[in-house]
């Protein structure tokens, strides 16, 4: 269980809600969705149920219209479980597009829908020649008549394969660079629409990850997303919250490697003691509590900053720096305590191994994180 009685950010309200959390991500069938490579849409309507799907959204349009932390705390409770449920994208990116540019209409329609579960979403930014580089996007939606036809391809898109709405990020102008691109809402049922293969990734098993494809997809009018032209302000607006997402789970995820160490070489003899008595483990173990205590405390820093509207995107882009190296730090010195049990994948920590490795790579890889800090020094 995740130990959070030294923290301050939370209050009784947020203690109770994780209770009903860790509920619900003790109902998740890991090794199932593990094996076939996405998450039953039963599992989503508990958690909507249980009030965990986009808490953000105002009671006006389905949800609880609660802060942050709450959105945290799932994602803290799933990522320590191991568990690669697609939950934090759809309430902390697709709920927030939705909710600062969608028209009334769209809200509506969609974030009800959102918050019960009945709805999976996905946001399609990367394409195969264009991944942090978000200004290299080929896909293209020109104006016919009164709406639009979108004509591209996106790749390694969460939840793609489940989802029912998704984001589309193309350009609307043949100008190059930050300028003319625009955000479109797509229904899977669209004609021209398609989904290709669920990708076979080295970890994160049960989460889907597909690549989309759009053939002269016609959008009406009210399928627009925001201003025309406005997407890349958009994108760069949002960003923060993205990252600081991907920082909350990267440390849960890293608290749970190093958990996982202690009990092992607790319990674990070797040479007529403990692995735990020897120096180097200890010592490993130290570190690692030292790091975990930072990366707490910075964690918790950020998430109050992002709840006054302050935390900027150098810093947002730092935490995700921060915390993605830590987790993989922690989960690579904790299967190296494991010894050879560490790289059987019936130990929990092969997998939180596995699920690690992407982290520095989705949501902007550690050197464009160092890029985007660099600039603002």
């Amino acid at each position: 269980m995740l130990d959070t009685s030294t923290r301050t950010l939370f209050e009784s309200e947020h203690d109770a809600f994780r209770d009903t959390v860790r509920r619900v991500v003790d109902t998740l069938d890991t090794d199932r969705h593990e094996r076939e490579g996405i998450v039953e849409r039963e599992a989503w309507l508990r958690a909507g149920e249980a009030g965990m799907l986009c808490p953000t959204v105002p009671e006006e349009y389905g949800g609880l219209g609660l802060d942050f932390r709450f959105n945290a705390i799932v994602s803290e409770e799933a990522s320590y479980a191991g568990s690669a449920v697609g939950w934090s994208l759809q309430s902390d990116i697709v709920a927030d597009y939705v909710l600062a540019y969608g028209s009334e209409e769209q809200k509506k329609k969609w974030l009800p829908q959102m918050v019960s579960g009945e709805a999976i979403t996905a946001i399609a930014m990367t394409e195969p020649g264009a991944g942090s580089d978000l200004q290299g996007m080929k896909t293209f939606a020109r104006k016919a008549g009164n709406g639009w036809r979108l004509s591209g391809s996106k790749t390694y898109i969460t939840n793609g394969q489940a989802a029912d709405l998704v984001i589309v990020c193309a350009r609307t102008t043949e100008e190059g660079g930050a300028r003319g691109i625009s955000l479109f809402l797509v229904e899977t049922g669209d004609e021209g629409f398609s989904r290709g293969r669920n990708f076979d990734k080295i970890g994160l098993h049960g989460n889907d990850t597909s690549e989309l494809f759009f053939d002269e997809v016609a959008l009406p009018a009210d399928r627009l997303l925001g201003p025309e032209n406005g997407g890349f302000a958009m994108l760069m607006n949002q960003l923060p919250q993205e990252r600081l997402s991907i920082a909350v789970q990267c440390q849960a995820a890293a608290q749970r490697a190093f958990d996982l160490a202690v009990e092992f070489t607790k319990d674990r003899k070797a040479f007529g003691k403990s692995v735990f008595e020897f120096q180097n483990t200890r010592f490993t173990l130290a570190d690692l509590k030292t790091r975990l205590q930072v990366g707490w405390a910075h964690l918790d820093w950020a998430i109050q900053r992002h709840m006054r509207h302050e935390l900027t995107p150098a810093e947002a882009s730092g935490a995700k720096l921060f915390h993605s190296e830590l987790q993989f730090a922690a989960c690579d010195a904790s299967l190296q305590l494991h010894g050879g049990a560490g790289y059987m994948n019936e130990y929990p920590i092969a997998r939180l191994w596995r699920d690690a490795r992407v982290t520095r790579i989705y949501g902007g890889t550690s050197e464009i994180m160092k890029e985007l800090i660099a600039r603002s020094i």
